[in-house]
C-alpha cells in the first residue's frame, strides 16, 4: 500500500474550516475557561452545528458521511490550539458514539446517534476502574440479569465527558458471567444519565485538560432494561479492544496537533522575542530545536494518517495504530518540553499557550493505553510472545 497521505479536496476543505474555527473561536476563549476549569459549552455547541461530532458516521443516523481520517484531521487542527476541546470531541466520537454505531442494534442507533452526532448529547465510555487501569480484563463491575433488567454494581474512574450537563449516556463494561474456564465474561451495557443509583462524582482536579470533563462513576443497584445490552453478551472485551484500537488513531492525531501547535507557537515567539539585539530565532541553537520539533510533528502525522487510511480501507491497522499512538504521544511531550524551553520564563506563565500544552502533553503517554502497553501490542503483532509462566 503506497504511503500517499495527501488530502483530498474535501479533506483539505475540512482542515481549513476547523483550523479557522480553532484560531478564531477557540483561541480567544479557551485560556480563561482552562484556568477556571470550566467546560466549554458554547464552543461544543458550535462544534455540533458544524457537524464535527458526526464526522465519521453515516448521514442516515445524523452524521456527515465522512470517515476516520476526517475525524483525525479535525482533532489535529483543534489540538494545535487546545487539547481540552480536542479530547472532548475525541472521547465523544470514538469512545462515546462509536460503540453504539459499531455494535448497537438498529433501534439503539436510531435512538442515540442522531443526538450524539449533532452534539446535543455527549456519550462516555466507562472502562477504567480504580483497581484496573491497563488490566482491562480485571473488570470488577458486575451486571446481573434480573428479569427484564440488568442490575449494575461497581465503579469506574477517569471517564471523560461523563458529568457534563449534556452527557446522555455512558457505555459501561461489566462482568455478566463466567465461561467454562472460569474466566469472567465481560459485556457492554448502555446506562443513560440520571438512572437511579448511577452517581457521578465531582470533577477531578487535574494537571491538564482543565477545560474538559473527567469524573469517577459509581453504580449501586443501577437497573437498566435488558435491551440496553450493547452487542453480544460476553463480547464486551473484544468490542472495547476494537474501540481502543480505533481510538488510538484519534489520540495520535490529537497528539500530533499538540506537537504541531508547539512548533507554531515557537516559530512565532522566536521571531518576536529579541535578545542581544536580534530575534532569538536568528540563533542556530533555536533554529535546530524548532527544526527537530517540526520533523517530529511531521512524522507523527504520517503515522496516524497511515493507520487511519488502513482502517478506512478495511485493512489490518492494529500495529500501525499502536506505533502511531506511541510515537505521537512521545513527540507531544518532547515538543512541549522544547517549546517551553524556547519561551524561557514566559513558557512557565499560563498566559502563553505553550504552558497549557506542556500541562496537557503528559496524559497522552497514559490515556487509551500507556506507552508500555503500546510496546506490548507492537511486539505481539510482530510475533513476539511473552515468556511462559514458571
Amino acid at each position: 500500500m503506497p504511503l500517499d497521505h495527501r488530502l483530498t479536496p474535501e479533506h483539505e476543505e475540512l482542515r481549513r474550516t476547523v483550523e479557522e474555527f480553532a484560531h478564531e473561536v477557540i483561541a480567544p476563549k479557551i485560556g480563561d475557561l482552562y484556568e477556571r476549569h470550566e467546560f466549554p459549552y458554547e464552543i461544543v455547541r458550535e462544534m455540533g452545528r458544524m457537524g464535527l461530532f458526526g464526522l465519521p458516521f453515516p448521514e442516515e443516523y445524523g452524521g456527515m458521511g465522512g470517515d476516520y481520517l476526517a475525524l483525525g484531521i479535525a482533532l489535529e487542527e483543534l489540538a494545535r490550539v487546545d487539547s481540552s476541546v480536542a479530547i472532548t470531541l475525541e472521547a465523544a466520537v470514538s469512545l462515546g458514539a462509536m460503540p453504539v454505531y459499531r455494535f448497537g442494534t438498529e433501534e439503539q442507533r436510531r435512538t442515540w446517534l442522531p443526538r450524539l452526532c449533532s452534539g446535543e448529547l455527549l456519550g462516555a465510555f466507562g472502562l477504567t476502574e480504580p483497581e484496573g487501569g491497563s488490566d482491562a480484563g480485571g473488570t470488577r463491575t458486575t451486571a446481573v440479569r434480573d428479569g427484564d433488567d440488568w442490575v449494575i454494581n461497581g465503579s469506574k474512574c477517569f471517564i471523560t465527558n461523563a458529568g457534563t450537563d449534556i452527557t446522555g449516556l455512558v457505555t459501561v463494561t461489566a462482568v455478566t458471567g463466567r465461561g467454562a474456564d472460569g474466566r469472567p465474561q465481560i459485556s457492554s451495557v448502555i446506562v443513560p444519565s440520571g438512572t437511579p443509583g448511577f452517581t457521578v462524582a465531582p470533577a477531578y482536579s487535574k494537571v491538564g485538560w482543565n477545560a474538559s470533563d473527567t469524573r469517577e462513576l459509581s453504580f449501586d443497584g443501577v437497573r437498566v432494561p435488558a435491551a440496553n445490552l450493547l452487542g453480544e453478551e460476553g463480547r464486551g472485551y473484544a468490542q472495547f479492544l476494537r474501540i481502543l484500537d480505533e481510538g488510538r488513531i484519534a489520540i495520535s492525531a490529537l497528539a500530533t496537533g499538540l506537537a504541531q501547535g508547539c512548533v507554531d507557537e515557537s516559530v512565532k515567539y522566536a521571531k518576536e522575542r529579541h535578545a542581544f539585539g536580534r530575534p532569538i530565532g536568528a540563533n542556530q541553537a533555536i533554529q535546530f530545536k524548532i527544526a527537530d520539533m517540526e520533523m517530529r510533528a511531521h512524522m507523527a502525522r504520517v503515522g496516524w494518517r497511515d493507520a487511519a487510511s488502513r482502517l478506512v480501507a478495511g485493512e489490518p491497522f492494529k500495529k500501525e495504530a499502536a506505533v502511531a499512538k506511541l510515537y505521537s504521544s512521545t513527540v507531544a511531550v518532547d515538543n512541549a518540553r522544547e517549546a517551553t524551553q524556547i519561551h524561557g520564563g514566559y513558557g512557565f506563565m499560563n498566559e502563553y499557550p505553550v504552558a497549557r500544552m506542556w500541562r496537557d502533553s503528559k496524559i497522552l503517554e497514559i490515556g487509551e493505553g500507556t506507552s508500555e502497553v503500546q510496546r506490548m501490542l507492537i511486539a505481539r503483532e510482530l510475533g513476539l510472545t511473552p515468556p511462559a509462566a514458571g
